[in-house]
Order: structure tokens, then C-alpha cells, then sequence
């Protein structure tokens, strides 16, 4: 009958809208494969971490680099003196290690279960390194905190934060340092 026919149409697109939902709740489960996490060393920039474990988690996530960036020092020459080549190679050389000490200690005590973790320490502009690498590593997500300032101290320093947002392809998940006062 017409009545049949129809209450069959009604429920196959019922049950493919369903079977649509699942789908899409699934991929977006799957969303997230290798995650980038962008450190300078700070207790601020950690407040990241129970952001990534909950995608770990809930994303199924199954690559994690925590990263982080030295930029070179450059010599100088001012009126009270003069940073040599030499001696702005050593500074940057000691900045390298401990940034590799502070990123084989804070992975060493973390535990993501089902995910590899590992960690990079790169040498370059900031912002334009953790792009790159999210680019050329097939990074799906990178997480970073920003520290929220705002006025005349966010125009003196800048924003790493901002200018990997404007310069990625690769969304980016900004997670705000506790204490930050709000405004624009």
C-alpha cells in the first residue's frame, strides 16, 4: 500500500541519517592523529597538557611531539660592549641543551595511553618553525597557550601564538594561560 511505501521511505531515511551521524561521530573522533605541542619552557606554557591528554583521549590520538623552538642569539654591538660571534653561538648552544634536558624530563613523566609521545627541539624563528614542522610532518592539530597579554606589553613582545594562527593550515588550539584578564 501507499501507506507502507511511504512509512519504509521514512524509516531507510531515518535510518540513513543515522548511520550519516555515526559516520561523522567517528570521523570526528579520528580527527586528530598526530598532535603538535608547542613549549617554551614555562609552568604557563604547560597549562596546554590536560588539554592534549583529554584529546588523546577522546580523539583517539596516536602521535604526540611536544616541541621546542630556540632562537639563535645574534651578535652584537652596542655602546656597552660587543656579543661576539663565538660567544652568541655558546649562549644559543646552552639554550639547545637545556631545552633538551626540559623536553626528555617533562616526556619521561608524562603517560598518554595509546599514544606515541616523542619530542623535538628545533633552531629557528619561532612561529615560522612550529609551522613548517606541522607542515611538513602531516600534523593535524598544534596546541599552544597563549599567555594573554594584550596592549603596549603585546606590541613590545608580540605574539608567537597569533602569528602560528595566522601563518598555519593546520588548525590550531590556543588554550589561554591561567590568569590572563580578560579584554581586547
Amino acid at each position: 500500500t501507499q501507506r507502507g511505501k511511504a512509512t519504509s521511505i521514512a524509516k531507510n531515511k531515518n535510518n540513513n541519517r543515522l548511520r550519516g551521524r555515526e559516520k561523522a561521530k567517528k570521523e570526528a573522533v579520528n580527527m586528530y592523529k598526530k598532535i603538535l605541542v608547542a613549549l617554551d619552557g614555562s609552568k604557563l606554557a604547560e597549562c596546554v597538557l590536560p588539554h592534549v591528554q583529554t584529546l588523546v583521549q577522546g580523539c583517539q590520538v596516536r602521535d604526540v611531539v611536544f616541541m621546542r623552538v630556540v632562537e639563535p642569539i645574534k651578535p652584537v654591538v652596542s655602546s656597552e660592549g660587543m656579543l661576539t660571534p663565538q660567544e652568541a653561538e655558546r649562549i644559543t648552544e646552552s639554550m639547545v641543551s637545556e631545552a633538551e634536558m626540559y623536553l626528555k624530563t617533562l616526556v619521561q613523566g608524562l603517560k598518554y595511553d595509546g599514544a606515541g609521545m616523542k619530542w623535538e627541539m628545533k633552531k629557528g624563528p619561532v612561529a615560522q618553525t612550529l609551522v613548517d614542522y606541522a607542515t611538513e610532518h602531516g600534523v593535524d592539530l598544534i596546541v599552544i597557550a597563549t599567555h594573554g597579554r594584550s596592549g603596549v606589553s603585546r606590541w613590545v613582545w608580540g605574539s608567537v601564538a597569533d602569528r602560528v594562527l595566522r601563518a598555519s593550515c593546520v588548525p590550531v588550539l590556543m588554550v589561554r594561560a591561567p590568569g590572563c584578564v580578560p579584554g581586547v
